[in-house]
């Protein structure tokens, strides 16, 4: 069978004489022996440089990767510190690490992996003021993101510098892997032109995760990462990868760039845009009409103090109450909540809470259109409330 000629490098990295140490011969030598790396392919990974969004679930296992491939210059921009809920499928992390920031933890896991690699930290949260000076300094972009804000935010940078976007996202058992944002193909908007109304699609957090997925779809990226840099194979340009590891399947769909994307079709959008409220997020509840009602901690907290009467709800999972309980609460798994509405009096005043708010939020929503005209949802949920109420609470 005739060899298919591999797919033009998408990325112009620029060259530089880098040579190989002959540490770096042995080190790459299962690369050299391949005949589309070869040395002048190894050389031009030492050359490259990859900026991962995100050092979670996604990022753990591409950075991994991308540095034991010699990649040589690699970022890693997260804001964020290890939790020991993130050690379930965060492997860039570990248990001595917990309470670090992720970009340290990932820098001395990777130096530990290749220290002939150089690992680059921005320990700020991407945004529209700083995105494109961040991404302009690298090659190829992965996406390791958990929020549409960023996935938006971190798409429409790439486009208007012409970085390829190795997308990546995991919920559940489910995965999906493209690469967005090449001269000929689409763009994340051709995708998904608007964001999911917020807290529609639920997050990990929410969810749940399998843990290895993430480990599958973050490979697959570092792999697709990889072929950008060397030019090689056939990327994910066009083509949108779907996993479910349940049934360990793998099914592709095919893309097509969208002419009237404001992205990368008319070209409309030709800055940076606010992102949090292109997504929907923030607002005054007071001031927008289909705001949700909230109440603070110290509000419920001083309610439970007086002895007011009214009912609290928690919408988590029960294993989740075991983790972290709020004195008094009825628990009603939020899918479970059409099933109990008739038991419950929609003339009382009813409080809602749950990890974060997002599915409180959500409850709260179905608790008004059953007519119930008294019910609040607890604002940021048991996280906020351990902040502000009950420090000795575990966040999860």
């Amino acid at each position: 069978m005739a060899r298919v000629p591999p797919t033009p490098l998408p990325v112009e990295v620029p060259f530089r004489d880098v040579s190989l140490t002959p540490q770096e011969l042995v080190r790459y030598s299962r690369h050299i022996g391949l005949s589309d790396v070869g040395e002048d392919g190894q050389r031009q990974l030492k050359r490259a440089s990859v900026l991962i969004v995100g050092a979670g679930g996604l990022g753990s296992p591409a950075a991994l990767y991308l540095a034991a491939a010699g990649v040589g210059r690699i970022g890693i921009a997260d804001f964020d510190t290890v939790d020991l809920t993130n050690l379930q499928r965060q492997v860039l992390h570990d248990t001595d690490r917990v309470g670090q920031r992720k970009t340290d933890s990932a820098r001395a896991r990777l130096g530990a992996i290749n220290p002939l690699v150089r690992v680059e930290t921005i320990d700020e949260e991407l945004s529209a003021a700083n995105a494109l000076d961040i991404i302009a300094a690298y090659d190829v972009v992965i996406d390791g993101t958990d929020n549409f804000r960023t996935r938006y935010l971190t798409n429409d940078a790439c486009v208007l510098l012409g970085r390829p976007n190795v997308y990546g996202s995991v919920l559940r058992f489910e995965g999906q892997a493209s690469v967005f944002a090449t001269s000929d193909g689409p763009c994340y908007r051709c995708l998904f032109p608007e964001p999911p109304p917020p807290g529609l699609v639920p997050s990990c957090a929410e969810g749940g995760v399998l843990g290895v997925l993430p480990g599958l779809v973050g490979t697959i990226q570092a792999t697709e990462g990889i072929k950008l840099l060397l030019g090689v194979g056939e990327p994910l340009i066009g083509r949108l990868l779907l996993v479910d590891a349940l049934t360990m399947q793998f099914r592709t769909v095919r893309l097509r760039k969208d002419p009237s994307c404001p992205a990368c079709g008319t070209h409309e959008i030709h800055e940076l845009i606010d992102y949090d409220q292109f997504c929907g997020i923030g607002g005054d509840p007071e001031q927008d009409p289909h705001g949700i009602p909230e109440i603070t901690p110290t509000e419920l907290a001083a309610k439970q103090r007086r002895r007011d009467d009214f009912d609290l709800i928690d919408v988590r999972e029960p294993y989740e109450l075991d983790i972290a309980r709020i004195p008094d609460v009825q628990l009603i798994p939020l899918g479970s909540l059409p099933d109990a509405l008739p038991t419950l009096d929609n003339t009382r005043e009813t409080v809602v809470i749950c990890r974060t708010g997002a599915r409180s939020g959500r409850a709260v929503r179905q608790l008004q259109a059953a007519g119930f005209r008294r019910v609040w949802n607890l604002a940021g949920g048991i996280h906020r409330w351990a902040d502000e109420v009950d420090p000795s609470l575990p966040k999860y």
